[in-house]
């Protein structure tokens, strides 16, 4: 009897198995088929002796070294890929965990009072729209550093769409939860953790997918200004010294990159937020 359950136990586990790997497979074929015709198209449209970019083949080639070394490291910004990208993820972490905080304040503040949106609102309206480069000469003389200034320019790049989705939860709560919070007499504080945030944190999640993407972007270009260790940088200096295959290995690492941290913050919001809301 042990053997036979054990028998099933396993036959299920394996059907199981094979039924998540032979999705997961039927899910990146079409995936896998796309990418090979983008890969056909840019070689031969790379293949001529006088074209300008080089192809897959090429890239693959001149970067070789970079590709099975990503932790080597030199002196100085001679450093392997995996180091230009942890760099650059540490401004990163600093300044949206900055503006993730500042961002969820700000917007709870001026969701629940209404004189409070009136005086900031067309303030942030107008901030919001600044390009986050234009940012960083002012930080860079504020700050008369590069480092903290180009972990402002995160911050002030991500913390907008976090407080204007924050503020936009606030006040989309429905009437019928502050109806009951009234009815219970609830207090601020078990009303802030059982009627607010619970309704708000979908909206703080997209905001906060939002603002990820948007400080992946604000640090690769600010590097390119700064200097130092991280991908930014290293683009620019690849650039520079003509190598246009480590420029397009760098942004392939950029894009995967990028599409990992919206995943985290992705999973992160599946896990949180109520399953009635998603």
């Amino acid at each position: 009897m042990t053997a036979e359950l054990s028998r099933r136990s396993g036959n299920s586990f394996a059907t199981m198995l094979s039924t998540i790997v032979g999705g997961s497979i039927k899910r990146l074929v079409p995936t896998a088929i796309a990418l090979f015709i983008l890969l056909a198209i840019w070689q031969g449209l790379c293949s001529a002796p006088d074209a300008s970019l080089p192809g897959p083949i090429q890239v693959v080639q001149d970067t070789w070294e970079l590709i099975i070394d990503p932790f080597y490291q030199g002196d100085g910004t001679d450093q392997g890929l995996f180091w230009q990208l942890l760099a650059s993820l540490k401004r990163v972490a600093v300044g949206y965990t900055l503006a993730a905080i500042v961002g969820i304040g700000l917007g709870i503040l001026i969701g629940v009072s209404l004189l409070m949106f009136q005086a900031l609102d067309p303030i942030f309206q107008v901030l919001r729209t600044v390009p986050p480069l234009a940012w960083l000469p002012i930080a860079l003389a504020a700050f008369k550093d590069s480092q903290p200034a180009a972990i402002f320019v995160i911050f002030i790049t991500a913390v907008w769409p976090i407080v204007i989705n924050t503020a936009v939860g606030v006040q989309n709560i429905p009437q019928d939860y502050n109806n009951v919070a009234k009815v219970l007499q609830l207090s601020r504080m078990d009303y802030f953790f059982k009627v607010l945030l619970p309704a708000t944190v979908p909206y703080i999640f997209t905001g906060l997918k939002i603002a990820i993407g948007l400080s992946w972007l604000a640090i690769v270009a600010a590097e390119m200004l700064t200097g130092g260790v991280g991908i930014g940088f290293f683009i620019w200096d690849a650039y520079n010294s003509g190598s246009n295959s480590e420029v397009i290995l760098a942004i392939v690492y950029v894009g995967l990159v990028g599409l990992l941290l919206n995943a985290i913050i992705g999973y992160i919001a599946t896990r949180v937020v109520p399953e009635d809301q998603k």
